[in-house]
């Protein structure tokens, strides 16, 4: 069983701005995920120049840097479906080879008569000619998980392939060559609103471009598929895998029953390259999705939003391979609410991290921008 034990205090870090319109009607950004080419560019994926947390405008960017996230390029769309274009996972593959990975929604049914009572005529009138885009043969051609592939470093992309599974921070690059992703399946449309679909392992040997799925992570007693969400996968040197995942109340079903707090995190293992998963393990405090990282220093880092008052980003770390996690620790506590998270690392040629996300700038009225935070691990 993983022990907890909260640390609770702040990291010493400094803070960036990777793209931010707040004001513009294009200029919502959000579930960014991060990686480093082998020439050290740094490429930020995120879905981004919608309007609203859920709208009809959503589109997978791209922004680069080269000088260790200190400047960014302009955000540049890589995908634009008639659907909703949610998420983005990146990851490198080596050299300038990139994989990224997004999934694609119908929210007619949602979110589709929501223009009907703004009281902003102008944006009412986009939202709906938005929404008329997502006619039957889109929502078949476009719905589901997808991915791309790049060898320029993002330049340039092949045809999008449909995959199986979903999750925010896309797939990591094992020992072997292969890729290996931990996400929730996606079949239909209304089966994904309801929660359905398993949280599983998939393995790529050609860079993404055809998977083979792996094994299932079992069930809590008393729990069902539609709490578990947004799981995310780190390789131990030995070759096992350790994986967090999102937990929380859905389906009439709430986590509490079990003595577990709701946007809370599960821990699974396998010890065969994902083809058998432990029963998960919860963790027991406020805080999701995960992304995880290994440290060049041997310790695990794993950063997470926090969506309870003071709202911010936060980081857990473990120098056991996941047997203990020191939590709480804060990147920054100043999100005007909690529509934010969702941060995702690397770690820079000086041993220091950073870290992307979505946060509101200053206000409430703000449309959400792309973030960043440079830190470096304390002394546990």
């Amino acid at each position: 069983m993983a022990k907890t034990k909260q640390i609770g205090r702040s990291v010493r870090a400094e803070h960036g701005t990777i793209a931010s319109f707040p004001k513009d009607f294009f200029g919502y950004f959000g579930w960014p995920s991060i990686a480093q080419t082998q020439s050290g560019r740094l490429v930020v994926a995120a879905s981004g120049l919608r309007n609203d947390h859920v709208c009809p405008f959503g589109r997978t960017i791209i922004c680069h840097s080269d000088d260790h996230g200190d400047s960014w390029t302009s955000p540049r769309v890589i995908n634009d479906t008639p659907l909703d274009d949610r998420d983005a996972g990146v990851v490198s593959l080596g050299g300038e080879r990139l994989v990224v990975t997004w999934f694609s929604t119908d929210n007619r049914q949602s979110s589709g008569k929501r223009y009907m009572a703004m009281g902003d005529r102008e944006r009412s009138d986009r939202w709906r000619e938005g929404f008329a885009r997502m006619d039957s043969a889109s929502v078949e051609d476009y719905i589901g998980s997808w991915v791309r592939y790049s060898e320029d470093g993002g330049e340039t992309w092949d045809a999008p392939r449909r995959i199986m599974l979903t999750a925010p921070h896309g797939p990591i690059a094992l020992q072997t060559g292969s890729l290996l992703l931990l996400g929730k399946h996606f079949s239909t449309m209304d089966g994904f609103v309801r929660g359905e679909g398993a949280i599983a392992s998939m393995r790529s040997t050609d860079g993404g471009r055809n998977w083979e799925l792996g094994g299932t992570v079992p069930l809590l007693e008393g729990t069902v598929e539609a709490q578990y969400h947004e799981a995310h996968v780190v390789e131990l040197p030995d070759g096992r895998l350790l994986g967090l995942l999102r937990f929380e109340d859905g389906d009439g079903r709430a986590t509490s029953d079990i003595g577990v707090p709701s946007f809370s995190l599960l821990q699974t293992r396998s010890e065969n390259r994902g083809r058998i998963w432990s029963r998960p393990e919860p963790l027991k405090f406020h805080g999701a999705p995960p992304h995880l990282l290994r440290h060049s220093s041997g310790v695990l880092v794993c950063t997470y939003g926090y969506r309870q008052v003071p709202f911010g980003q936060r980081a857990m770390v473990s120098a056991d391979e996941g047997e203990t996690w020191h939590y709480d620790l804060v990147l920054r506590d100043d999100g005007p609410d909690e529509d934010l998270g969702y941060p995702s690392s690397v770690e820079l040629a000086d041993g220091s991290l950073l870290t992307v996300y979505y946060q509101k700038v200053s206000s409430v009225r703000d449309r959400c921008s792309l973030l960043w935070t440079r830190w470096r691990l304390p002394q546990l």
